[in-house]
């Protein structure tokens, strides 16, 4: 069965007997924390290793934030390895459990039942004769982006067969959910609750102000190209981390993996209550309904 097809939110019970925890390199908070969480695990006869992701792993614990957690959702979604993300600054979207929080968390995944979020992921792949033959996976978005002093880029774009149109834009921004508050939403596009499987389509920098954020089934297979008479090259970026430079000849595809990221999500912070404060929604007003 096609994880889309699977529930959004389930409760789990784990018997943990191989744990890996992933802290932020050169952050030494983050380093003490891990040494603290991993003599608590260990106390229960569960096998650590540290700053690795295995196969075999039963869960991840990653200390640090939403960047450190996107490093690493790749191979923890191809592994179907549940992930618990303990941010080190500010709340975070990702990583929403507090560095005060930790231990408790952690003691409720060695002794308590946990809530996991499946949360859809990209699969992105660059075509053409002298295209590389590797994939790459976005927990947030896939971004088309030109160079600084390049103009205006002119990108045809497709969703299965259906032509969408081409965008004259600074970029291209495709979105999941989970990444409508990143990118996408400093480009304008709209907020999507992380348990509606869908695709955004989000231009950077329009030159038309009619060409607004499209709102894409999951099974859609995206495919987009650049139109140009120059010799022009865009970078494409997979979860803020340079992945591709794509040529006139060559083509970015776009779909839902078949893998999704097994998020463990706080019982006790709701997705709208973690939009309020990182959002700073409603300051100074009564969250109770009058």
């Amino acid at each position: 069965m096609s994880h889309l097809a699977e529930a959004f939110r389930s409760n789990i019970t784990f018997s943990l007997k191989h744990a890996g925890i992933i802290s932020r390199k050169g952050y030494l908070p983050a380093a003490k924390l891990a040494d603290r969480i991993a003599g608590r695990v260990q106390s229960h006869g569960t096998k650590v290793s540290m700053d690795t992701v295995q196969e075999d792993m039963d869960i991840l614990i990653v200390l640090g934030g939403d960047g450190t957690l996107l490093h690493v959702a790749d191979q923890a979604a191809r592994y179907s390895i549940p992930v618990l993300g303990i941010n080190m600054g500010n709340l975070g979207f990702l990583t929403e459990r507090t560095e005060q929080e930790a231990i408790t968390a952690v003691d409720e995944l060695l002794t308590e039942t946990v809530t996991i979020e499946n949360r859809m992921m990209l699969k992105a792949s660059l075509t053409g004769q002298a295209a590389p033959k590797t994939s790459r996976y976005a927990l947030n978005e896939v971004v088309i982006t030109k160079k600084t002093l390049d103009p205006v880029l002119q990108l045809s774009t497709r969703a299965d067969q259906e032509y969408i149109t081409t965008y004259k834009a600074d970029g291209l921004i495709f979105s999941t959910p989970t990444g409508s508050t990143a990118y996408n939403l400093s480009a304008g596009g709209p907020l999507v609750y992380p348990g509606l499987a869908s695709i955004l389509v989000t231009p950077i920098c329009p030159f038309m102000l009619g060409s607004r954020p499209v709102l894409l089934p999951p099974h859609s297979r995206l495919r987009t190209s650049l139109e140009t008479d120059h010799d022009q090259k865009v970078q494409i970026i997979v979860d803020g981390q340079p992945a591709w430079e794509m040529g006139c000849h060559e083509t970015l595809k776009v779909e839902a993996a078949k893998q999704p990221l097994r998020l463990i999500v706080s019982p006790h912070r709701d997705y709208f209550s973690i939009l309020r404060n990182k959002l700073h929604w409603g300051i100074g007003q009564s969250t109770t309904q009058k």
